[in-house]
């Protein structure tokens, strides 16, 4: 029955430099950001925009990025120990030993890119709406390589699945944690990283041909619009097959998802409003 299935045994890290590994997942991370950073810079040059201007955008949107997935993953998932340990937020060691940074959280991520967009904005007296329908083109395919990093970790997959392409995921001792204690009882699950990353790629070529061929006669706001009903339309129907990714996690209900879908086609509906609200559902959607 599972005689197709893959036996995903890869080790994370790359190699070590000394006491510093380096893994897949931050490799993967920084070559999404750099793709991200090449397709905007095109889009800049096809506006006709400074270097000068790229440059401080990208800036700005790489260390809000960066710092909302990591405080997204401390204060939401582990409040607890980091309030109580408030160093370990920045610092990557543990005991005296490297361990990078062991969490991060997508939704976090998308408040950062919210916030840092609304002070670049402010700053050089930009459209709101015009900025963040910049940074939907390339949002997607930065998502992309991080869930093909979440892949290498061997993290964040689905429940188990009689379907011929299921995954053995071998290197998180959860796999193989009975059913019924949150785990996957050993058996073969959805590759849920391979498919939001091939959703994700799908989606940033979509947005680029919206906004290489029909810009000119899409309202403004409607590009943003498209993305977030997208998005987060793969992100409802993945999380029915994907696994809890907390343990101890109290899984919660459906209609919360429902709920989101409800605000984005209520963003959609008025597209001239700048403002989006981000509703994060559940533990499920974990970056």
């Amino acid at each position: 029955m599972h005689l197709l299935t893959v036996n995903w045994n890869v080790d994370p890290e790359i190699f070590a430099l000394g006491p510093v590994p380096l893994k897949y997942y931050g490799v993967l991370l920084v070559v999404g950001f750099i793709a991200a950073y090449l397709v905007l810079r095109n889009i800049f040059r096809r506006e006709q925009l400074s270097q000068q201007v790229l440059d401080s955008f990208a800036f700005t949107i790489a260390i809000s990025t960066i710092i909302g997935l990591r405080l997204g993953h401390c204060l939401f998932y582990e409040p607890e120990r980091y309030l109580a340990h408030p160093w370990e937020i920045i610092l990557p060691f543990s005991g005296g030993k490297f361990i990078g940074y062991q969490g991060l959280a997508s939704h976090g991520g998308a408040i950062g890119i919210l916030l840092g967009v609304v002070w670049w904005c402010w700053k050089h007296k930009k459209n709101y709406i015009w900025a963040l329908e910049r940074v939907v083109i390339i949002v997607p395919l930065a998502g992309a390589f991080v869930r093909f990093g979440n892949l290498m970790n061997s993290e964040i997959y689905g429940r188990p699945t009689s379907l011929p392409w299921g995954f053995n995921f071998v290197k998180d001792p959860r796999w193989s944690w009975p059913i019924e204690l949150g785990g996957s009882g050993s058996l073969p699950c959805h590759p849920t990283q391979i498919y939001e990353a091939l959703a994700y790629l799908a989606i940033f070529f979509f947005m680029w041909y919206l906004y290489t061929k029909k810009l000119p006669e899409m309202k403004r706001g409607m590009l943003f619009g498209i993305f977030l009903i997208l998005l987060f339309g793969v992100r409802f129907l993945v999380e029915f097959i994907k696994n809890d990714q907390v343990p101890g996690a109290c899984p919660r209900s459906r209609h919360v998802f429902q709920h989101r879908a409800m605000a984005q086609h209520s963003f959609y509906s008025s597209r001239n409003s700048p403002v989006y609200l981000e509703l994060e559902a559940g533990q499920n959607s974990k970056a």
